[in-house]
């Protein structure tokens, strides 16, 4: 069998030639399609993939905008200052209500004409577009106080206040638990007892506000007095709340740029109570910034920089922005340290959602982070965003699963973390309780979801895309603070439309490719050797989700075209015991020939080939076959050519080699033997050290191999991965999302 192998004489055609044979693209006007092109049965349904005159219009329309698309993102990425958020009236009311230092009249008129101008048709002020009544509330009442604080406007005042008396009955909703507004109760108590000392008849519901009174003196009796005065705490966001403050105390607490906490209302409030020229400066600031008006946080620049990234990643578009991006990361990485990270470089404050996205993007992308930023955020077994929070946020807890996903060996503390936060969005989960107290976003449960049912390790780059296509919300997510507010870079409609037309391109070119595979391998008459339109459908998928971008197409097909070879090979031995057909060694050397650059490459792949075919009646073989798959794109690339000009650590390759083989081969063993990737005892401990091993291999970047090279054995253990983890079933759904069912 081996013999054949090794003296069948080598057919050496050029890459250009074969290129052309197997790489054919249908013509507009090519009368041998019509206007069908492309046939395709997939689970015994029949997809008709028709491009006519219009189709081809409306995909040279999409061409032409895609570029302006990706030209806005990329101007909208370079002038990235300290973040893009929405104005809050309730902060723009504390401001418009600070009097001038040196008389009795508004320091800031332009806020007061801020609050005029853009009160509702309802009367009410706050979010627009999204009714949260504790928004409309809190906000409405506050601007009614500012405009009363001044005696001016008193038609605006009567129509807010008309709002007010309507709506107290929607306080008793039992669901505003689940997106209760940040320190609601405790500055809507004092926001009662403004108006009420302003003579203010606000007709309140004492029955209705019971528990936001309940939950007032329960938090405060939670922290004690001198927390406050004496460290960065939560509390200090809802200062404008409290009483009995020692102000020369709060003042050490301002940060940097003069703020406490970065909040205007909160600055506010200490500025009408201190008169400090430092809080005035910030305020000042903000309130020329935006026009009279003041966001409820400002700055907010780490948050933006972080978020917009994750967003262009999971939306499969962050190839377009290499350069952008490696700005953004670089600005965060500036501020990592292991005390953590906040939404605000400002703040010396910390919360476990702004470091665990920051640990997990610094990670992926090379940076050199240590877990023990998210140590501080433990307590009793538990993870927490603020300490002595009084409920836990679903997406912190999402966001420090997913950062535990990219774990090196022996970090334990990250462990812990998975643990926990595995188990916590899986209660969540089963008990529906799926709302989050800071986002309000278009499909949190289906995020939530994947991420349960899809980790890390099988998740692959173009499923996790489709999926994320339909649970993007774009420019209708909205935030939760003190108020609602939008971030416009992070939820925008052009990230989402360029996002869809992108992924539209792409399944286009699948189709196109796969044609063209399916007719080389009926070329080929594989199917002879047990090779089914199926496994070639799975095949070319499980490429194409990996290696998705347009100039990598050559990787994407060797890719392919070896694995759907050595399904034939393994389907014809396992029916003859081991005999061999020239057609098939032919087959076989014209694809080595195909894929090969120089006869250097072609002897290092039909020696991959020799192994994986020695080792065929052994486990050994699915371990070979992956590394089969990965000089297969490395060749295709040019990029195995080079490695003897790289400064190569040749033991790290060949450990990456090691760790790729048993990975794969220990995965399709338990497939093979019936158990789960979930349930399979030591063997799954066994792969999961493995595996963090060749993360930490993959991402730290300090073997002298070049980041592709690397991330290719990645990509190909994540997809042995995923179809040992992922059920028939599973598969063959992913296959029609990804690569037939349109993005609508």
């Amino acid at each position: 069998m081996q013999t054949s192998l090794l003296h069948f004489p080598l057919l050496r055609p050029t890459a250009k030639q074969w290129r052309q044979k197997f790489m054919y693209q249908p013509q507009v006007g090519d009368r041998r399609h019509g206007c069908t092109i492309i046939f395709v049965t997939y689970n015994n349904i029949s997809l008709n993939i028709n491009i006519n005159i219009q189709d081809v219009i409306s995909q040279k329309d999409e061409k032409k905008k895609m570029p302006q698309m990706i030209n806005d993102i990329r101007s909208m990425m370079r002038s990235i200052g300290d973040g893009e958020i929405s104005i809050s009236a309730y902060d723009t009311a504390w401001v418009a209500i600070v009097k001038k230092m040196d008389g009795d009249s508004p320091q800031f008129p332009s806020s007061i004409r801020w609050i005029i101008q853009n009160q509702l048709s309802d009367g009410s002020w706050g979010d627009e577009a999204f009714f949260l009544v504790q928004d409309r509330m809190i906000n409405t009442l506050a601007c009614v106080i500012a405009l009363k604080s001044w005696n001016i406007h008193e038609d605006e005042q009567e129509k807010g206040l008309s709002f007010i008396r309507e709506n107290w009955w929607r306080l008793e909703d039992e669901e505003l638990d689940d997106w209760m507004l940040g320190g609601f109760e405790i500055i809507f108590p004092r926001l009662l007892e403004m108006a009420v000392d302003l003579g203010l008849d606000v007709h309140c519901d004492e029955y209705a506000l019971r528990d936001v009174f309940a939950k007032r003196d329960q938090k405060l009796a939670r922290i004690p007095k001198d927390l406050l005065h004496n460290a960065h705490t939560s509390l200090l966001f809802s200062l404008e709340g409290m009483q009995d403050v020692d102000w020369k105390r709060i003042l050490k607490l301002r940060c940097p740029d003069g703020s406490i906490m970065s909040c205007p209302a909160s600055t506010a409030y200490a500025l009408m109570q201190t008169g400090d020229n430092k809080c005035l400066e910030f305020l000042d600031g903000i309130i020329k910034k935006f026009n009279g008006g003041a966001p409820t946080f400002y700055p907010i620049d780490l948050f933006e920089h972080l978020w917009l990234v994750d967003r262009l990643v999971r939306l499969g578009i962050s190839t377009y922005f290499t350069s952008e991006i490696k700005e953004c990361l670089e600005y965060v990485y500036r501020y990592w340290s292991d005390k953590g990270l906040f939404c605000t470089s400002d703040v010396p404050f910390s919360d476990i959602d702004d470091t665990a996205m920051g640990f997990r993007l610094l990670r992926l992308h090379g940076y050199h982070v240590s877990p023990r930023a998210l140590k501080q955020f433990e307590m009793d077994g538990e993870f927490f965003c603020f300490a002595r929070e009084s409920n836990k946020s679903l997406t912190c807890a999402y966001s420090l699963y997913r950062a535990c996903q990219v774990a090196f060996p022996g970090e334990d503390d990250l462990q812990r973390a998975e643990i926990f936060s595995h188990q916590f969005l899986h209660d969540r989960r089963d008990s529906h309780n799926l709302k989050d107290k800071w986002l309000i976003p278009k499909d949190l449960s289906g995020e939530v979801g994947y991420a349960l049912d899809m980790p890390w390790k099988a998740s692959l780059p173009r499923i996790e895309t489709r999926m994320y296509l339909e649970q993007y919300g774009g420019s209708n997510d909205v935030w939760i603070a003190k108020v609602l507010y939008r971030m416009y870079l992070i939820n925008n409609d052009i990230l989402l439309q360029a996002a869809k037309a992108d992924f539209s391109s792409f399944q286009r070119m699948c189709r196109l490719e796969l044609h063209g595979i399916k007719k080389w391998s009926k070329w080929k008459n594989l199917e002879m050797y047990g090779v089914s339109p199926k496994s070639v459908l799975q095949a070319y998928f499980l490429a194409a989700s990996s290696i998705f971008e347009p100039n990598r197409a050559t990787e994407r097909l060797g890719w392919a075209r070896t694995a759907v070879l050595a399904e034939a090979v393994s389907s014809h031995f396992r029916r003859t015991k081991g005999s061999t057909e020239s057609s098939l060694l032919h087959a076989l050397h014209e694809h080595i020939s195909f894929l090969s650059f120089d006869d250097a490459s072609s002897d290092n792949l039909c020696e991959s080939w020799k192994q994986w075919i020695v080792t065929w009646t052994s486990r050994d073989c699915q371990g070979n076959a992956a590394l089969l798959l990965v000089r297969a794109v490395e060749i295709c690339s040019g990029r195995h050519g080079c490695l003897t000009d790289q400064k190569l650590d040749l033991y790290k390759y060949s450990w990456l080699e090691h760790l790729t083989s048993s990975i794969c081969r220990k995965v399709c063993a338990r497939a093979q033997d019936g158990q789960s990737t979930e349930n399979a005892g030591d063997s799954n401990r066994q792969v999961d050290l493995q595996m963090k091993e060749l993360a930490r291999c993959v991402l730290k970047g300090d073997s002298g191999i070049n980041e592709p090279t690397r991330h290719t054995f990645l990509h190909v253990v994540k997809s042995f991965y995923y179809v040992a983890h992922c059920s028939p079933e599973t598969v063959d759904s992913h296959i029609s999302k990804v690569m037939f069912e349109d993005v609508i």
